[in-house]
């Protein structure tokens, strides 16, 4: 099962949490000059055939309302599994990530996400680095 959130919470099996984090949340402040923070996008349980469609919807839906230049961060922390619909599902978001001037980033993705990134040869199109730290 995989778990999604958005701002708007969802309210099935699937959860995903889709966080911008402005230094001033309230009114959408940040000081001038500053570059923007990065849009946080959680994702945890399994990336699979019955959330991938769910998972590429929520992604797309935070590249898009992002601000310009805005770097997008996949945090795959509580994710353990990904098959063949969340890797394209993570190739549909890159795609409309580069296309749209979005940085996008997996942040702590598994191993066995990695070995599948490995076998097809997808591993060299994502940008990775360990989970955004909270605040």
């Amino acid at each position: 099962m995989a778990h999604l959130e958005d701002e708007a919470h969802l309210e099935d099996e699937a959860h995903l949490v889709d966080a911008a984090h402005p230094v001033d949340a309230a009114r959408g402040l940040r000081p001038a000059g500053a570059p923007p923070k990065a849009r946080v996008v959680r994702v945890s349980g399994d990336l699979d055939m019955h959330h991938a469609k769910e998972v590429r919807s929520t992604l797309l839906g935070a590249i898009a309302a992002a601000p310009p230049a805005t770097e997008v961060i996949v945090d795959l922390t509580y994710s353990s599994f990904c098959d063949s619909s969340g890797l394209n599902a993570l190739l549909a978001a890159r795609q409309w990530a580069l296309e749209s001037g979005h940085p996008l980033r997996l942040g702590a993705p598994s191993h066995q996400m990695l070995r599948l990134m490995e076998i097809t040869d997808t591993a060299g199109l994502f940008a990775m680095g360990p989970a955004p730290r909270d605040g």
